[in-house]
């Protein structure tokens, strides 16, 4: 998808709620969605087939993003988004956590050969699941701010309380996929910053990152590698920091 299909939004706030439905798509193509999987699981027997969240309401409204979440199995979105995604009710909305170094370099991971996007350079980041559901007196919300921080910490080792959390999204829709991107900063150097993240991923055994990827100016990016949300998201802001 090229970069001119990428749009852009921002937004302080995300308010998410869940609720269960019947999915058609995973019910009429249950048998190519279970083919799909064994030929998957041969290839990579580690992929687990847990309960993710999907999109199927969303609006942007003033300063604030209103989803609407429904689970289904990892099967079903993996067969959904190799499919081509033909369901067009339904997106893949997920929070990202967009590190950046005190010098202002952004650190990215490049995933394990064991993991469903092999070889590509994300953002600590991950579709969200049910243990970012939270119970409300109204039934039931989906905590993408929470979640930006467990896959940091899933991801890279970094805690909450080792970095910092910019107020307000930037949101970016790339046809059936929507990251919402959160700016989160470490006091360390890129280099430093590294080095932690090195330590944690050597005491790790099965890493969802195998290399981590610096980005300090648009020549480091790489279009091979990077989804086009990422490139775009980094291209934004390259283009707004000083220098």
């Amino acid at each position: 998808m090229s970069e001119s299909e990428i749009t852009f939004a921002q937004v302080n706030y995300i308010e998410s709620v869940y609720r269960e439905r019947d999915w058609a798509f995973a019910h009429e193509r249950a048998s190519e969605i279970d083919a799909h999987w064994a030929s998957l699981r041969a290839q990579k027997p580690g992929l687990f087939d847990g309960r993710v969240l999907l999109m199927d309401e969303w609006r942007v409204d003033g300063d604030a993003f209103h989803t609407q979440h429904f689970s289904t199995d990892f099967r079903a979105f993996v067969a959904l988004r190799d499919f081509g995604f033909p369901d067009a009710n339904v997106r893949n909305c997920f929070a990202a956590a967009a590190l950046v170094s005190i010098d202002g370099a952004f650190v990215l991971g490049q995933m394990g050969a064991h993991t469903a996007n092999a070889g590509r350079i994300y953002f600590p980041c991950g579709t969200p699941d049910m243990g970012d559901v939270r119970e409300t007196p109204d039934g039931f919300s989906v905590d993408l701010a929470g979640s930006v921080l467990r896959e940091l910490e899933e991801e890279t080792g970094l805690r909450p309380g080792d970095v910092s959390v910019e107020p307000g999204w930037t949101l970016v829709f790339e046809g059936p996929r929507v990251a919402c991107m959160k700016i989160v900063r470490s006091g360390l150097t890129a280099d430093a910053l590294i080095a932690r993240i090195e330590d944690f991923l050597r005491n790790q055994k099965e890493p969802e990152f195998i290399a981590l990827h610096v980005v300090r100016e648009m020549a480091d990016l790489k279009p091979d590698a990077m989804p086009g949300f990422t490139r775009a998201f980094l291209a934004r802001m390259l283009s707004v920091q000083p220098g």
